[in-house]
């Protein structure tokens, strides 16, 4: 039986998934690996390794334009996986997902291919406190190219969303919110459907970065009601330099090419080029293919174990994780907002976080420490860098016991 259908017989079952990502089975410092860095970048499970594995050895070309057999398979596994991760996220049509490197370049193709032809000084780009810096500075360029201004939505000491101030923010000069689901830093569910029906009353179209949301909860773009919605294959349990860009088809006609060359095109002359229709209008160049096959493994993964029991499970990890760590004398949780995905930033009395980070690694517990490429959102609660660790499908109670027990040996060092 595979790793995926095994999945399918029942409830969530924590040791079985352990099992499918080779990497626990290491040791960091002659410790077994206690791996809480998931924000920044999952672990693969075996059915993840062995589809890219599969195409290098047995179906390697390039795609959409040989007649061979080779280049046949390989676009029926590319255009495949674009199929399933398209109903993963109950995409309307397949047409309207658009295979890019990441969370980042679907913000930038957004930003230069949907947004920069539509600004004129003055106009605004609403986006909030919390974001990840890809959700910051691709609107900080425009705005420089554009002479459009750049507002921000507070957030409050529980690091939720002022949504007092979110509809005092919210005006006819306002051409796009963009906004992200799930905080990388605080771990802040964001009510999107509800910021999107606020905005589309003025007629604001929505940007969603999706990157943390994907591996914890059940994405439904219908549902949202959004008209973007980014995400990483990587922070979700797939491969690196790939993930995806949804927007409406009728929204991805109205857009401008983001990058030109081969794919993207019908035909060309040297007076004139026909451009191709989305999604590949946008996916210039030859793509990730084996990224595009992994990512297909990786949602396929994911929906054998259930998105509604992935979050159910992790929802009680947090919870026995924030108590856990909650009661080591000195540590500090920032971000506590009443709805939050499996993520904690904390502090240990005044021991820099790099220190921690260092000291627990001998431990063979890996946590990510810094800003988390969110500086606005921690230097709202007076610092410089916070530790975080970060919760997957195949993190246990145990060790979060361990985790715990790290945190403590690092705090009497410096006691």
């Amino acid at each position: 039986m595979s790793n995926v259908a095994k999945h399918l017989e029942g409830g969530f079952d924590v040791e079985r998934v352990r099992a499918d990502f080779p990497i626990l089975q290491r040791t960091v410092h002659n410790k077994p690996l206690a791996y809480f860095d998931t924000a920044a970048s999952a672990q693969r499970p075996l059915a993840v390794i062995e589809a890219t594995d599969r195409f290098y050895r047995q179906h390697n070309a390039n795609i959409h334009r040989g007649v061979h057999t080779l280049s046949q398979e390989a676009t029926e596994a590319y255009e495949g996986a674009r199929d399933r991760v398209a109903s993963f996220i109950n995409a309307p049509s397949r047409d309207e997902l658009v295979f890019t490197r990441g969370t980042t370049e679907s913000i930038n193709l957004v930003a230069q291919a949907y947004l920069r032809p539509r600004l004129e000084p003055g106009d605004q780009i609403l986006i909030s406190h919390m974001e990840h810096h890809s959700n910051i500075v691709p609107w900080q360029i425009l705005c420089e190219q554009t002479g459009a201004e750049l507002k921000v939505i507070p957030i409050n000491e529980r690091g939720e969303l002022d949504m007092e101030a979110f509809a005092g923010l919210l005006n006819e000069r306002v051409r796009l919110l963009g906004i992200v689901h799930v905080s990388n830093a605080l771990g802040t569910i964001n009510p999107v459907a509800e910021i999107c029906r606020a905005a589309h009353a003025l007629d604001i179209p929505v940007l969603v970065d999706g990157a943390q949301a994907m591996p914890h909860q059940s994405v439904d773009v219908q549902a949202l009601g959004c008209d973007f919605y980014c995400f990483s294959g990587h922070k979700m349990y797939g491969p690196t330099g790939i993930g995806g860009l949804w927007a409406p088809l009728e929204t991805l006609n109205d857009m401008d090419p983001y990058q030109g060359g081969g794919e993207m095109i019908k035909t060309v002359t040297f007076e004139e080029t026909v451009y191709n229709d989305p999604p590949g209008k946008f996916e210039a160049g030859t793509p990730n293919i084996a990224g595009g096959v992994g990512l297909g493994a990786a949602v396929d993964y994911l929906a054998s174990l259930g998105m509604d029991n992935i979050a159910g499970y992790e929802s009680d990890l947090l919870a026995y994780a924030t108590e856990k760590l909650s009661s080591i004398d000195g540590l500090r949780i920032v971000g506590t907002a009443a709805r939050k995905a499996g993520v904690i930033s904390f502090m240990l009395g005044d021991i820099h976080p790099n220190d921690i980070g260092t000291i627990i690694d001998h431990y063979g517990v890996a946590i990510r420490t810094g800003h988390h490429c969110a500086m606005p959102a921690i230097r709202h609660f007076g610092l410089p860098a916070t530790c975080r660790a970060s919760l997957g499908i195949y993190n246990t109670r145990h060790e979060v016991d361990v985790l715990h027990d790290a945190l403590l040996a690092a705090g009497r060092m410096f006691n």
